[in-house]
């Protein structure tokens, strides 16, 4: 490049970046998937605890003692254990719900940590608005108790009701606390005792856990000289410890290392909501797709029938009904494409509504023109 050349490119560089334009100097790649988005390391995962308990406070919006018995019965416990005999009396009280309290316990997290815990009613209470929960033991499968959860509810959802309407916004029957749980228990192990470190694709695939193995062999060779990973199946990929690394580093530089992931070539029809989601891979072969709908409708409009007048006669209904038959035209359409964009195309062309488009689709496989899996929810 001569020299005049270059002090034009940079003069004119210079121009269109003063005029606020976007100048890319260099070719575009598109963005790869982090492994730690794509996989978890096996043996680090969450634990799910529970518990029962009570939530006071509540403004007339709680169980009705009579309806929920257990919740009855949960506050005369209480009472008893605070010197209060409420055996023989009559509670009316509906300031007072029964709730499930459910929660995640993180991996490896020590005691006094706190993490955020969800609060469902059990009973027939209408609202849980303004409601405080009582200290409640979370116990895991094991039965052992890891966790206490104590504190006030954040309802986002309301119910309002008069003598003739019920407005009911979100669900006010549930609610978080905001680390509302103390953990009193530690989940046995560390990550120090994990026996290899495993990672575990989310969505299991052969040609990315091949890939997630070229990643790490790549850096591990300029790193450490030498390769350290391996795929185990389409699900695994196994790792081995370095002495040169600490394993927490280890694991954070695999975790940011990207890939382009693979996609199985699928498509997934909601019937329910209309709903078509077709994977990158998708292909057709091509077909001619023509698709029609017959409208019948019905009409009754009964005519009522006087008699004449001085005949002694009877006023009667007369039915008269009509019906219609109507068939739209069919547009004769060719689909077919390598690519998913090819696809969109053509189905846009024959102009079709979601449900039209997933009969299709499903005759389309049916004639064993779509080269993928069809899944139905």
């Amino acid at each position: 490049m001569t020299p005049l050349r270059r002090l034009f490119l940079a003069v004119l560089l210079g121009l269109l970046t003063g005029l606020g334009f976007a100048v890319m100097t260099g070719p575009v790649f598109a963005a790869g998937t982090r492994i730690k988005d794509i996989a978890t390391l096996k043996g680090v995962r969450d634990n799910q605890i529970f518990g029962y308990g009570l939530v006071t406070g509540l403004q007339g919006t709680g169980d009705t003692l009579r309806n929920a018995q257990f919740t009855e019965q949960s506050l005369q416990s209480l009472l008893d254990r605070l010197g209060i005999n409420v055996r023989d009396a009559r509670l009316r009280t509906r300031n007072i719900a029964a709730v499930m309290v459910t929660a995640d316990l993180p991996p490896y997290t020590g005691t006094g940590s706190r993490i955020d815990v969800t609060v469902t009613s059990m009973g027939d209470a209408t609202s849980l608005r303004g409601g405080t929960l009582l200290m409640t033991p979370l116990t895991g499968g094991d039965g052992l108790v890891y966790a206490a959860a104590q504190g006030p509810l954040a309802v986002s959802g309301f119910s309002v009701q008069g003598q003739a309407e019920q407005l009911t916004q979100g669900v006010p029957t549930a609610g978080r606390i905001p680390n509302g749980a103390l953990i009193e228990r530690e989940v046995p192990g560390t990550f120090r005792d994990l026996p290899e470190l495993v990672f575990e694709l989310k969505n299991p695939d052969f040609k990315t856990a091949t890939q997630i193995s070229d990643a790490i062999n790549a850096w591990s060779m300029s790193a450490f000289g030498r390769r350290i990973a391996s795929a185990r199946d389409q699900r695994a990929v196994v790792v081995l410890r370095s002495r040169q690394m600490a394993q927490t580093r280890l694991v954070a530089q695999i975790g940011d290392l990207t890939i382009q992931p693979d996609t199985p070539a699928r498509v997934v029809v909601d019937q329910r909501t209309g709903t078509v989601v077709i994977g990158r891979n998708v292909t057709i072969s091509t077909v001619a797709v023509t698709h029609g709908n017959l409208t019948v409708r019905v009409t009754e409009a009964p005519e009522v029938s006087q008699p004449e007048p001085f005949s002694n006669g009877q006023t009667v209904v007369v039915p008269r009904t009509e019906v219609t038959a109507r068939e739209e035209r069919g547009k004769l359409a060719i689909l077919g494409g390598s690519d998913l964009q090819t696809l969109v195309r053509g189905l846009n062309q024959v102009g079709l509504k979601p449900t039209d488009i997933i009969a299709i689709l499903q005759a389309v496989k049916t004639a064993g023109a779509l080269q993928a899996e069809l899944v139905v929810q």
